[in-house]
């Protein structure tokens, strides 16, 4: 099976030595996501509630480039910076999806890269 790297303009550049997605067989695997905006390169920090949603667009690009949709989507793992953010970055994770959701995991851990409060990684698969 070969693999093959997915990349866009539309979302962040990786920030160290792994690509924005890879595609193996008719799985794809989303390195996770921050709050980068990629244009300006910028966080987008002003609340968790933006963070969030900067998260889900850099996603959506991806899966865009991909040519798929977040219906595609099987797995996600959310890693938080504080468990007392997880209501509001549900409720925006939520809204990215249109009832058959995937199989999540949400994980607080001590810290995330360039001190973020939420990164967001996902498995998804070309067919359903």
């Amino acid at each position: 099976m070969m693999k093959q790297i997915i990349k866009t303009e539309k979302a962040p550049a990786p920030i160290g030595p792994y690509n924005q997605a890879v595609k193996a067989g008719d799985t794809i695997y989303l390195s996770g996501q921050i709050a980068i905006h990629p244009e300006s390169g910028q966080l987008v920090t002003d609340n968790i509630t933006a963070e969030t949603h900067q998260v889900m667009q850099n996603i959506k690009a991806i899966l865009n480039a991909s040519n798929i949709t977040f219906e595609h989507v099987v797995k996600t793992t959310i890693f938080l910076s504080d468990m007392d953010l997880f209501t509001a970055v549900n409720e925006v994770y939520g809204s990215y999806f249109s009832g058959d959701y995937p199989a999540r995991e949400t994980i607080a851990v001590k810290g995330l890269p360039k001190n973020v409060h939420v990164e967001i990684s996902i498995i998804a698969l070309q067919y359903l």
